[in-house]
Order: C-alpha cells, then sequence, then structure tokens
C-alpha cells in the first residue's frame, strides 16, 4: 500500500502488549442471527483450558533475530511439486452484491489443513470490515489519536449509511452449529470485533484437515482506507471471514505452536496461508467486473444479473472489483520461465489518459521484476483505477489484483507521469514481497513496504526516471530540474532521530509518521547496504531470497541470513540491520575543520655533519624572505598562496551517530587530491597531508553511497566560499515541495 503522510507533529500510541487469548472476549452465537442484530451466546467461561491450549501470538512479536528452520513452511519448494505453494487453506465462495445497498451475501466453504502436531479446538478468523463498524474498533480507536496529531491516508469521516461491517449469519461444521467469541490478541478495546475465535464441535487431529460452512453479510464502507464503495464503485476488499495463520515451532521466530491473529489496526496490513480461491461473483449485468485469478469461460447472465466465476490457486486473499460505466483496456506479457499473462486494466471514463500508462507500466513491470527476481508465476494481472472522490481505494494491493490511481489529463510538466508510474509498480510489486514472499504484515512491515519501495526506486532508477521538481522560473526558460529517487527517500526516512526500529510490528509505534518512515528507511538502509555489498552482489542476495522465500513465509532474520549467506559480508549486512532493522540508530558524520599550516624551516640547535648547529630565528627570517624572492622570480605566474615551502593540511572529523564505513576526499590547490578511508569506532579523527601546495576542501562520502547520513550538509568543508552547500539546500527544498504537491494531488 502506498502511504502518504502529513507535516503536523507526530503523537505517541501507546499499545498494550500482552495478549491474553481469552481477554476482553465478547460473546459469540450459535444460530443465524438477523443480518445487523448483536450476536450473543452464553458466556465462555470454564472453558480457560481449552482456549489456552494453543496461544496467541504476542502482540509485540515482530523484530525476528533467529532465522526459521530449513523445513519451514514446509521447505523451500523446488518447483518440482504439484502446486506452486503448500496449499493450506481453500475457499469455495457464492457472493452476489447488492448494488443499491453496496452489501455482499455470500456462502463460503472453508477447508483447513492442521499442520501441527496436535489436535485444534479453536480457530481464529478476521473479520476485517468490522474495522469499519463504529469507532470502537481498533482502526478507528487508533485514528482518532493519530490523525488528531498529523495527516494520513484513512482520514474520511463517514456519515449515516457509510459504515461497513460483517456480519456471521451460520458457521457449521458438519450438522453442528458452531459459537463464536470477539478476542483482542492485541489488548485493543473490547468494542473491536476483527478477530472471532470458532469453538469446534469436533477437533481437528494432526494432519487432518477441517471443513466449515459459514454464511455472511458483507456491508461495504464508503470508501475509507482499502475498501468500500463511492457512487456505483465497489471495491471488494477485507470482506469474507479469514483463517488465522497456525505458525509451527522453527517459523518466523516462534517456539511453540501458535496462532497468529491480530486485529486490524490503522497502520496494519494482513497475514494469511497459501490455498486455493474457487468464487462466483453475481452483479448487475452491467456492472463491470475484475478479481483476483483467471475468469473460468464467459460470464452466465440470468434476470438482469451475471455472474463470473474466478479461481486461483497459490494465493492468500481474493479481492474484487464491481463497476458500473467502466472501460476495460488489455495487453500482455510474455517471458522466460513465465505462463502468457493477460494484463488488464480497469478504469473509469473520467481517467482514460491513465489507462495507456498503467498498462504500460504493468507490463514494464512484470518483466523487471522477473527478470531481477524471478519468472512472475500467476496467468493474470489486474490494476483498477478507482473513480474521482474515492482515491483512498487506490494504491492497494492483492494477489495478481491491484489499484492505482487516475488521472483526468497528464501534465509532462509536472510529476505525473512519475507519480503514476511510481504507484502502479510499487502495487504491482506488492505482488512479490507481499504476495509471492507472502510476510507477515503485522508484524514486520519493512519486508513488505520497505523493501518494496527499495526495489521499486531500483527500476525506476533503471529506467532513468527522476522525480521532476516543480518550478515555474526554470520552465520558463525550458529547464526541468529533477531529482534522484533514492535522494528523495532520505528525505522522508526521519534519519536524524527515528522513534522506532524498522522491525518493528506495524501499529506499536510512536506515530502514523512514525510507521510512514518503514517505507523510505528501509529503501534509503538497503541503498546505502547495496554501496557497501555492490550491485551484482546485492541483486544475487535479493534472488536468492526470492527464490527460497516465496511460497513461504520469511521473517527479517531470514532476510538477514540470504544476505550474509551471499555477501559473505556479515560484517556490513550486522551493521546496518543492528542499526536500523533491530535498533534506532542514526548516522552524522562532519568535517569539523580544514586548517593548513606552510612547513618552515626551523629554528634551534641541530645536528649536522656530526656538528651542532645552532639557529637564530632573526637569521632564518631573512633566509625564508630570500627563498621566497627567488622562487617569485622564477614563478611569476604563481597565485598567492603558492610558494618554495610545503603545507601541511590537517583535516578533522567528527561522529555523532552510529558508525558507518566513510570515504574522505581531500583536494589541493595544485588541483590534486588524495582519499582516505575512515572505517573504525573513533568518535573523531584527525588526517594530516604533507603537500606542495594547500588543502582547499574535504568531503565525506563524495560518491553520495551513504544516504542514511542525516545531515549530508555539513559533509564538506572548503577554505573559501563555495556555492555548493547553497546548491545543495535547493535541491533539498525543491524536492520537498515536490513531495508536498503529489502529496496534494491525493487529497
Amino acid at each position: 500500500m502506498r502511504k502518504r503522510w502529513g507535516w503536523a507533529g507526530c503523537f505517541g500510541l501507546t499499545m498494550a502488549l500482552i495478549a491474553v487469548p481469552w481477554e476482553g472476549m465478547a460473546q459469540g452465537v450459535a444460530a443465524p442471527v438477523p443480518a445487523k442484530s448483536a450476536a450473543t451466546v452464553p458466556s465462555m467461561e470454564g472453558q480457560v483450558g481449552d482456549l489456552a491450549d494453543i496461544p496467541l501470538a504476542r502482540a509485540d512479536a515482530a523484530g525476528v533475530k533467529v532465522p526459521s528452520a530449513p523445513n519451514a513452511w514446509g521447505g523451500e519448494r523446488s518447483g518440482s511439486e504439484p502446486t506452486l505453494s503448500d496449499r493450506v487453506v481453500g475457499y469455495r465462495i457464492d457472493a452476489e452484491l447488492d448494488a443499491a445497498k453496496h452489501a455482499v451475501t455470500g456462502k463460503q466453504q472453508m477447508t483447513w489443513r492442521n499442520r501441527s502436531d496436535r489436535a485444534v479446538r479453536s480457530i481464529y478468523l478476521h473479520l476485517y470490515l468490522n474495522a469499519f463498524k463504529n469507532e470502537g474498533s481498533t482502526f478507528f480507536s487508533e485514528r482518532s489519536v493519530l490523525t488528531a496529531h498529523g495527516r494520513s491516508r484513512g482520514a474520511a469521516v463517514l456519515k449515516k449509511g457509510q459504515w461497513g461491517w460483517i456480519d456471521l449469519t451460520r458457521v457449521q461444521q458438519g450438522d453442528t452449529p458452531l459459537k463464536w467469541s470477539f478476542v483482542h490478541p492485541d489488548g485493543g478495546p473490547k468494542t473491536d470485533e476483527t478477530v472471532v475465535r470458532v469453538d469446534l464441535a469436533q477437533p481437528v487431529a494432526a494432519g487432518d484437515t477441517l471443513t466449515l460452512d459459514i454464511d455472511f453479510l458483507s456491508q461495504l464502507p464508503r470508501v475509507v482506507e482499502r475498501t468500500g464503495w463511492w457512487g456505483d464503485f465497489n471495491l471488494v476488499a477485507q470482506w469474507f471471514p479469514k483463517i488465522a495463520v497456525l505458525e509451527l515451532p522453527g517459523e518466523r521466530g516462534a517456539t511453540e505452536v501458535r496462532w497468529n491473529a491480530h486485529e486490524l489496526h490503522f497502520n496494519s496490513e494482513f497475514y494469511a496461508d497459501f490455498g486455493n480461491y474457487d468464487v462466483r461473483l453475481t452483479v448487475p449485468a452491467d456492472y463491470t467486473v475484475g478479481a483476483v485469478g483467471e475468469q473460468q469461460g464467459e460470464p452466465v447472465q440470468a434476470g438482469g444479473k451475471t455472474t463470473y466465476h474466478f479461481i486461483q490457486g497459490d494465493v492468500h486473499d481474493f479481492a474484487w472489483v464491481a463497476a458500473k460505466g467502466y472501460r476495460t483496456l488489455d495487453g500482455s506479457y510474455t517471458g522466460p520461465g513465465s505462463p502468457k499473462v493477460a494484463v488488464r486494466v480497469i478504469y473509469p471514463p473520467e481517467y482514460v489518459a491513465s489507462a495507456q500508462p498503467v498498462l504500460k507500466a504493468s507490463i514494464d513491470s512484470l518483466d523487471y521484476f522477473s527478470r531481477t527476481l524471478g519468472a512472475y508465476p500467476y496467468r493474470t494481472v489486474t490494476a483498477v483505477v478507482p473513480p474521482y472522490n474515492a482515491a483512498e481505494a487506490g494504491g492497494m494491493e492483492y494477489p495478481t489484483f491491484f489499484t492505482v490511481e487516475g488521472y483526468a489529463k497528464i501534465d509532462a510538466r509536472t510529476s505525473d507521469q512519475w507519480e503514476l508510474d511510481f504507484v502502479t509498480i510499487h502495487e504491482f510489486g506488492h505482488g512479490y514481497f507481499y504476495g509471492l514472499l507472502a510476510s507477515n504484515e503485522f508484524e514486520e512491515p519493512m519486508l513488505d513496504e520497505g523493501l518494496n519501495e527499495y526495489w521499486d526506486q531500483r527500476m525506476l532508477r533503471e529506467r532513468n526516471q527522476r522525480i521532476l521538481v516543480p518550478s515555474s522560473w526554470a520552465a520558463r526558460i525550458g529547464i526541468r530540474p529533477s531529482m534522484d529517487v533514492f535522494a528523495t527517500e532520505r528525505m522522508w526516512a526521519s534519519l536524524k532521530s527515528p522513534y522506532d526500529p524498522l522491525g518493528e510490528n506495524s501499529w506499536n509505534r510512536f506515530s502514523s509518521s512514525s510507521y510512514g518512515t518503514v517505507y523510505s528507511r528501509t529503501a534509503t538502509a538497503m541503498h546505502d547496504l547495496e554501496e557497501r555489498l555492490g550491485k551484482p552482489v546485492m541483486e544475487r542476495a535479493f534472488r536468492e531470497y526470492y527464490k527460497r522465500w516465496h511460497f513461504r513465509h520469511p521473517s527479517v532474520a531470514d532476510l538477514r541470513a540470504t544476505l550474509i549467506e551471499v555477501s559473505g559480508d556479515a560484517k556490513n549486512v550486522n551493521q546496518i540491520f543492528d542499526q536500523y532493522v533491530y535498533g534506532t540508530a542514526f548516522i552524522d558524520d562532519r568535517v569539523a575543520s580544514i586548517d593548513n599550516e606552510e612547513v618552515l624551516p626551523q629554528s634551534g640547535v641541530t645536528n649536522k655533519d656530526g656538528k651542532r648547529v645552532e639557529v637564530v630565528a632573526v637569521d632564518l627570517d631573512k633566509q625564508i624572505d630570500k627563498q621566497r624572492d627567488a622562487w617569485k622570480t622564477s614563478h611569476p605566474d604563481a597565485k598567492d598562496d603558492e610558494g618554495p615551502f610545503p603545507w601541511r593540511g590537517t583535516v578533522t572529523v567528527v561522529r555523532e551517530g552510529a558508525a558507518v564505513p566513510q570515504l574522505l576526499r581531500v583536494k589541493f590547490a595544485d588541483g590534486s587530491s588524495e582519499d582516505v578511508h575512515w572505517n573504525d569506532e573513533r568518535r573523531w579523527a584527525r588526517f594530516v597531508f604533507d603537500k606542495p601546495s594547500k588543502v582547499v576542501s574535504a568531503e565525506l562520502d563524495p560518491e553520495q553511497t551513504i544516504l542514511l547520513d542525516a545531515n549530508k550538509l555539513n559533509d564538506s568543508r572548503t577554505t573559501k566560499a563555495n556555492p555548493a552547500a547553497s546548491r545543495r539546500w535547493t535541491s533539498d527544498v525543491t524536492a520537498l515541495l515536490q513531495a508536498f504537491y503529489s502529496f496534494l494531488v491525493t487529497l
């Protein structure tokens, strides 16, 4: 998901971290209830023993440091297995959209395989749409604090008739109706209903499969964030009851069998098992439909309605769009190792200008990600352009299906093209880092948002697609100033005073803005690591990371282990991870001073040819003057600071933050230069140069490889006034304005 962040200050958000499976439990139902009624059953008191059999993952289960076991999630996929993933779950869903009410009625048969070595008596389901049910949800409770002290997307105000929810009307195992109860794994408000525990009539033995029949009603909200309706547009996402993940010891830091289920937080996204989706969607006949997966045959029309059938295996979510009056634009991609991929853009008429650019960026992304990470394994890609007034439905990702941004006109004089391309590339890229690698976005968002941002910018850099900096005066004289994509990322990364480690979970953060730095700070950290390891090594490491962990669920520890193994450079990899992924270090090295001293003959007593010789200062001054006059006579065009004597230049550098390998480039008045390396833990260092001419400038990181440095303005110093610093200020300020203007476009 593409986040954009406001400009006001940040406010701390304190969350309870102790997850007690039965704490704050609301009461469930055993039989169907009216769609909008509250669910109640007798108290579950006395069943604590059963509930404690398999615990829930703690709310602070983030920043994993121990790599997963080699056989985690069934081990690395060789490609010779009958299915791409080890399918744990299957969903057969029949759903019908009531377009007038923006409501979906669904009948779902869910199968789930117990991978553990013990019987399972209760399961957990995510009911994500209940995040939009009322202001008592975890989502809205957190939003009210965070948006009061800064701006973030997802800030729409819902009015009467615009709330959304999901009601379970039947959960049945065989012939037995089941009871369910709302739980709060992260210690959120008791009014939150985004996680439900279902108590089974018959336990699921180790290795056996559970089958549940579930009837539900999903009321879409007016678009707030990620999902919902506006006018005749319906983005149907987070819309069905989805089972949580049962993790085994050795998987993502788990030391025991545990359920991984979290409430839907303001800044959290998703995590689920791979499986198979077989979904039938019935909508009004004049609606355009797009969805995850491949459409099966021609749609069936009857009674003014059309039913579409989609199937997709080896994915972990399903979303769809139904919109009246929408158009489609089709293309395709073929590449080594991939099936022929049908690429479709679904768009409203007012954004026809965006359709072709989105199609091209999607096909280009298929090529780049397939080339640099691994071949795209699915047969479809669908990109959706939301309508005007539904921008919050844009910038969202699901397997083989994502939403982007729309422009009525793409102005070549602005950053419109770059912004449209970037969001398209970013949302497609999630198909790898969120989709195929299936990291836990609740607990380790940097593995999705951060790594994806990094790889997206690499693609844009390869295309030489820089960010245009808005400047009316430059445009008038035909100049289009631009900025490197990674130079822009660092401006949003809060490098000077990061509040939270990158490896922290998505919601236990100082503010939404602090969460937002997961994107830019991760991209910047990976950029700097690439500069240390080398581009070819970094590319090999990421290809291996994808090869090893796609169709599984890696942790940050698994990423670190792969980087170390491929690069053979544990020192640099661990330094980045210790300082940024697991810590909140910052870098700020600066050139403190340059001192030049002419190396003149010295007065005093010396030994020469076995005799003691005393040089008197007065006589020495005369000798020095004589040498200077003679030199000037023989060098009539010499500069004022040139002469017969050498110079001793001393450059002092200071380290305000964490240690980082630095290159110091020192330039001299005669045009020569010298590079020295500062690669130790000292808080300051002095470097002395005896040369024929003075030191005129000194610069740390002259190649601009250390973008994590919080203040690049103090990296250099000259002995004379130099406009470079003011130009750098101008560059930073104009880039900041560019980002601000891009933000305004999304409002």
